[in-house]
C-alpha cells in the first residue's frame, strides 16, 4: 500500500467512526475541540506541520520538509466527505500556524508547535478585513513600535475560529498607508488569544462553523513575536496561501463526491411512478456529467499537489485552475443533488441541503473564482502582455 493509500485509510477510518459524534456536538466550541481531539488521537494534525519543525514526515512527498500538498489534498478530500467541521479544523491548524513555522523563533515554535498537533491549541489566521480581501495591499490594522516591541491596532474580519482561538497570525501594516504597493510595508505577528486589548466576536455564516470577528485595540506583542524580518508579512502571508489553496479544492471535491454518492442511492431508491427515478434518462444524464466532471477535478488537484511539492515551474497556474474548477464544479454538483431529492433537498438538516451551503463559500475564500481566472489569464496571455488593465 502506497503512503498516500495510507493516508486515505486512516482519515476515511476516523470519519467512520467519528463524523456522526462531531455532527451531533453542534457547531461551537465543544464540537470544533472534539474534532481537534478526534484528529489528533488519529495522528493527521502533524501533517499540518513542516516535519523539520516536528510535523508528521511524508515519505518523500515533499523532498524539503515542508508540509506535503499531496498529504493535505488525500486527507482534507476525505474528510470533507464523512464531516465539514473535522475538514475545517484540520486544516486551521495548518493555516493558523504555518506563517510562524516559516518565521517563528525556535523558542516560539517548539512553545507552540507541539500543542497545534496534540490539538490542544486551536489555531486562528487573521488576514482579511473589511477593506482587504484580495487585495493585501489595502490592509490597514496597525502595528506600531512600542519599546520592545509592538502595539496592534485594527479589526479583521472572517476569521475562522476566531471566538475559539489559543493563539492567531496576523497580517499588520508597520509601514506606509493602506493601497500602497511600495514592499514592505506588511509583517507578520503571533498574537495569544488571551492577549490583552484582543477582542474576538462570533457570527453565523450559511454552514455554521466557528467565525468571528477578532479587534486588537493596542495589543502589545513582543519583537520576538514577529515572524519573520520586518516587511516581511505579505510573503509569507502569500506563500501560507499558496501551500493550502489546492487543499481548498481537495475540499470541495470530497463534498462533491459525498453529494454524488447521495444522488445515486436517492436515484436507486426512490420509486416513482412504479419504477425508481434512476430509470429516467435526464437523470441518469446528470449522474454522467456530474461523475465526469468531478474526475476531471480531481485530476486537476492531483496535477497541482504534484507540483507544489516538487516545485514545478508551472504550480501557480496548476493551483489556480484546481482551484477554480473544483470549487465551482461542487457547487453543481451540490446543486444538482439538491434537485435529485426534490421537496427533501431543501429541508433543513437533510445532508445534500446541508452540503449545498457548505460548498458555497468554497468559491469565494483563499482566492475567489474570478481571482483564479485573473492569475489564469495573465499567464496565458504572457506577463508583458498582462500589464495593462484587467
Amino acid at each position: 500500500m502506497s503512503f498516500e493509500a495510507e493516508l486515505l485509510e486512516r482519515a476515511r477510518s476516523l470519519g467512520l467512526a467519528q463524523a456522526d459524534r462531531v455532527a451531533a456536538a453542534g457547531h461551537g466550541e465543544e464540537a470544533a475541540r472534539l474534532a481537534l481531539k478526534h484528529l489528533a488521537e488519529a495522528e493527521l494534525l502533524g501533517f499540518t506541520v513542516r516535519a523539520d519543525r516536528g510535523g508528521n514526515a511524508t515519505q518523500g512527498l515533499c523532498a524539503d520538509d515542508d508540509v506535503s500538498v499531496r498529504a493535505l489534498v488525500v486527507l482534507r478530500d476525505e474528510l470533507a466527505y464523512h464531516n465539514g467541521l473535522l475538514d475545517l479544523m484540520f486544516v486551521m491548524q495548518g493555516l493558523g500556524s504555518y506563517p510562524l513555522q516559516r518565521g517563528g523563533s525556535e523558542a516560539l515554535c517548539a512553545e507552540v508547535l507541539p500543542r497545534v498537533i496534540d490539538g490542544s491549541h486551536v489555531c486562528g489566521y487573521c488576514l482579511t478585513e473589511p477593506g482587504a480581501g484580495s487585495s493585501l495591499d489595502e490592509i490597514a490594522t496597525r502595528a506600531t513600535k512600542d519599546g520592545a516591541g509592538y502595539r496592534l491596532s485594527g479589526r479583521k474580519i472572517f476569521i475562522s475560529n476566531a471566538p475559539i482561538a489559543d493563539g492567531f497570525t496576523v497580517l499588520a501594516r508597520t509601514s506606509g498607508e493602506p493601497g500602497d504597493r511600495v514592499p514592505g510595508g506588511l509583517s507578520m505577528f503571533y498574537v495569544p488569544g488571551d492577549a490583552e486589548g484582543l477582542r474576538a466576536e462570533g457570527f453565523e455564516v450559511m454552514a455554521p462553523h466557528p467565525i468571528g470577528e477578532v479587534h486588537f485595540d493596542g495589543v502589545f506583542v513582543p519583537e520576538a513575536a514577529r515572524l519573520g524580518a520586518e516587511g516581511e508579512g505579505l510573503d509569507i502571508a502569500l506563500a501560507t496561501l499558496a501551500r493550502f489553496r489546492t487543499s481548498v479544492a481537495a475540499a470541495a471535491n470530497g463534498f462533491a463526491r459525498r453529494a454524488l454518492d447521495e444522488s445515486r442511492r436517492h436515484l436507486s431508491e426512490r420509486h416513482q411512478f412504479g419504477r425508481p427515478l434512476g430509470a429516467n434518462q435526464g437523470l441518469r444524464w446528470d449522474l454522467a456529467e456530474m461523475d465526469a466532471r468531478l474526475r476531471g477535478a480531481q485530476l486537476l488537484v492531483r496535477e497541482a499537489a504534484e507540483r507544489s511539492d516538487t516545485g514545478h515551474p508551472d504550480t501557480a497556474a496548476s493551483v489556480a485552475r484546481a482551484k477554480l474548477t473544483a470549487t465551482e464544479n461542487a457547487s453543481y454538483v451540490c446543486d444538482r443533488a439538491v434537485q435529485h431529492f426534490g421537496g427533501l433537498g431543501v429541508k433543513r438538516g437533510v445532508l445534500v441541503e446541508q452540503l449545498y451551503r457548505e460548498v458555497r463559500s468554497l468559491r469565494i475564500y483563499e482566492g475567489a473564482s474570478e481571482v483564479q481566472k485573473l492569475i489564469l489569464g495573465k499567464l496565458a496571455l504572457g506577463r508583458e502582455a498582462a500589464e495593462g488593465p484587467l
